[in-house]
């Protein structure tokens, strides 16, 4: 028996096929090579065809199963992953009306602020645990705005992920998790926020049927049989947004447990029993994948835009892009913790949610031409980085998350020890590194969703952990020193007015 997990981004889509029998995966695959148009017609905005992830999905399960040579009927469960906060609106024929209006899109920036004075913040807060924003909703009240001719076709309203499984299986639904991501679930009632559809004027009955995340929800029809190359009624059983997915691949279903990840980017998702809000919005909130109306399991979200950018940006620009990463770890690796008084806040690649909306840029403090050298600004950096996590994590303890273990692919900045040793040494907690993906973690809900495994604990049976990286209890006074230096430096750009 085999699962399919499959991982819809806005750069490509990719696939897992995973062995029951063994909890192993057993082939991978992602398309396009090069990454997926995303259309720009004014700035600020983002759209994708959603065609385009139909055929790269299609591209996807065929490698797949070209891999591999299993027979179609073998695979026992399909699991999807997508990119969150996407809009798509269907005809009552499924086909899509327009363009999806992706997560990156930021042209109804001002209709969520808007919406965010006239309801109310306590309102707001209290009942969506966020600030409607640029989320779903918000985006399709742009639309009523600014396409009416558009806006009069909708049947459904979806997210990407959605639509994905609406291809496969001709059946309209959603989750709870989904419905939160967009900003459509009420969670002091638990149900859909009716006062926010009633604000924007929608239509209730854009609304899909709730599904579970995890349970069938649907069956490939003949039509998407055909074209993945698999067999008719084979079952979908799992779905959910990008970021609690990742967590979920990386077993972070508990609170006290964390997700990390830092590419261009960083994200840090906790996990909270608690309902609790930010008052002042700097991290967002959304139903877990193991949220139920009985049991509260809530995913809070930490995005910071300026992380391995900083680290990519050095390597082009101090080595001519000579450098490997791992010269750059080498020369880091030779200045002490706190790079001899050299700060960096890595602030250098748009607005910081998290610092209220405010675009620092990039800072370089206290840089002495007679003290520092390269080195010096790799570790600074790395540094400054591990410092906007910990800083982040302040904000999300507020709301209830309380860092005890902290889980990361081996990927990106965590493959740094600099990075992982800075990181553990100011937020005491130990980091776990695995080799997995979203699209291995959407395998294994498919095969919860399927009832192919009885459990989480099984489920997860064959996820290794790579290493363990523990805090260095005789610097950790050192590394703290360090971080309160940054942290007092970052505070003084925030008090500023410019």
């Amino acid at each position: 028996m085999y699962l399919l997990g499959l991982d819809l981004g806005s750069s490509s889509v990719k696939g897992s096929l995973l062995s029951v029998d063994s909890n192993k995966t057993i082939a991978s695959s992602f398309f396009p090579k090069k990454e997926m148009k995303i259309s720009a017609e004014k700035s600020g905005w983002a759209e994708q065809d959603t065609e385009l992830w139909w055929s790269n999905l299609k591209l996807v399960v065929q490698d797949l199963m070209s891999q591999t040579k299993i027979a179609p009927e073998d695979i026992k469960g399909i699991g999807i992953s997508y990119q969150m906060h996407g809009l798509v609106m269907v005809d009552k024929n499924q086909k899509a009306i327009r363009s999806s209006i992706i997560w990156c899109d930021s042209r109804a920036v001002e209709i969520g602020r808007k919406a965010f004075t006239e309801i109310g913040d306590q309102k707001c807060l209290g009942a969506l645990l966020n600030s409607p924003g640029n989320f779903t909703a918000s985006k399709l009240k742009w639309v009523k705005e600014n396409e009416p001719q558009n806006y009069e076709k909708i049947y459904k309203i979806m997210l990407p992920g959605d639509y994905i499984a609406m291809k496969m299986t001709g059946e309209i639904n959603t989750s709870i998790s989904g419905l939160s991501e967009g900003i459509f679930w009420d969670f002091s009632k638990k149900e859909v926020a009716s006062f926010l559809l009633d604000y924007y004027g929608f239509d209730h009955s854009f609304i899909p049927n709730i599904a579970p995340t995890f349970g069938k929800q649907g069956e490939l029809n003949a039509q998407a049989a055909s074209e993945l190359g698999l067999k008719y009624g084979t079952p979908v059983t799992y779905r959910a947004g990008d970021q609690p997915n990742n967590a979920f691949s990386l077993n972070v279903l508990h609170p006290g447990e964390i997700a990390a990840t830092a590419g261009t980017s960083g994200v840090v998702y906790g996990v909270s029993e608690e309902i609790k809000f930010d008052p002042l919005s700097r991290v967002n909130t959304f139903a877990h994948v193991n949220y139920n109306k009985e049991i509260n399991r809530l995913g809070v979200l930490l995005c910071i835009n300026g992380t391995g950018i900083l680290n990519a940006w050095l390597k082009k620009n101090i080595g001519d892009d000579k450098l490997s990463y791992n010269d750059m770890n080498n020369l880091a690796a030779t200045i002490p913790i706190g790079s001899e008084g050299l700060v960096v806040l890595p602030f250098g690649n748009g607005a910081e949610r998290m610092l209220k909306n405010r675009d620092l840029g990039c800072q370089f403090l206290n840089l002495n031409f007679n003290v520092h050298f390269s080195g010096h600004l790799i570790r600074a950096s790395q540094a400054g980085i591990a410092f906007a996590f910990k800083y982040g994590m302040e904000i999300m303890q507020e709301t209830g998350i309380k860092a005890k273990v902290i889980k990361a692919g081996n990927t990106n900045m965590f493959q740094s020890q600099i990075f992982r040793n800075n990181l553990a040494g100011i937020t005491g907690a130990n980091i776990e590194l695995y080799d997995t993906d979203g699209s291995q973690g959407a395998a294994r809900g498919a095969g919860i969703g399927a009832g192919i495994f009885s459990s989480f604990e099984e489920a997860f049976s064959g996820l290794q952990k790579f290493d363990t990286v523990e805090p260095i209890q005789e610097k950790l006074s050192t590394y703290n020193e360090a971080y309160l230096n940054w942290k007092s430096h970052l505070e003084k750009f925030l008090n500023c007015v410019y």
